[in-house]
């Protein structure tokens, strides 16, 4: 337990560069307090005190701005940045080295029962705003773009972007954890572009065509 805590703090070194030390980060990250709350709510809820554990996620929640719900199965340096209006599941499902930014909700699409919220496998990364929603996987090593919504499955060392969200595969190159949030590819609007090449070309045949009409 002990050990697993040291890495929750020892990530946040490695993930933000505003960390100056221990002391600062224990006392000031809510994100990191989110997920020690967490962690004891979860073993009390895997012990079957349902009751106990609901209250220190909902206290947790009043005091960090992040919702977790004490049943969602959480692994190891699992780092939450800045953590406001972070929302996760009841039976969600986060691998290791898991990033995730403010706003991120990571929940269900309804009142199914059973798994009904998203697996993150170890490495990914969703970012400022993302909703991933119903019980889908998000593969080793990818990306979700601020503001997307992800309805389906996303393959390994992928990123994901839009409203619903697109893949863009990144040909099985391992993704770097750093995330440029201004600098998304975006599918919808390379497809505008190749729309107005051929509108373009579109343009210069018509064009060609009168003059040859004028000719003859």
């Amino acid at each position: 337990m002990f050990k697993m805590l040291k890495e929750d703090v020892e990530v946040i070194f490695d993930q933000d560069p505003a960390a100056r030390s221990y002391l600062e980060v224990i006392l000031t990250y809510s994100g990191l307090h989110a997920v020690w709350s967490h962690r004891v709510a979860h073993a009390l809820y895997k012990r079957k005190f349902f009751f106990l554990a609901r209250v220190i996620s909902q206290i947790s929640r009043f005091f960090t701005g992040v919702e977790i719900h004490p049943g969602a199965k959480i692994g190891r340096r699992f780092f939450i940045d800045h953590g406001m209006g972070v929302v996760i599941g009841e039976t969600c499902e986060i691998g290791d080295n898991v990033t995730v930014y403010q706003g991120v909700t990571l929940g269900g699409t309804g009142k199914e029962k059973g798994k009904r919220h998203p697996t993150i496998k170890d490495n990914a990364l969703i970012a400022t705003g993302a909703k991933v929603l119903g019980s889908i996987t998000i593969g080793e090593n990818s990306k979700v773009g601020a503001g997307s919504v992800v309805l389906h499955d996303v393959p390994d060392h992928s990123t994901v972007v839009g409203i619903p969200g697109r893949v863009v595969v990144q040909n099985g190159v391992k993704v770097q954890k750093d995330l440029n949030h201004h600098d998304l590819p975006d599918p919808v609007a390379d497809r505008f572009k190749e729309l107005e090449k051929e509108l373009e070309t579109l343009k210069d045949e018509l064009k060609q065509l009168k003059e040859k009409e004028r000719v003859q």
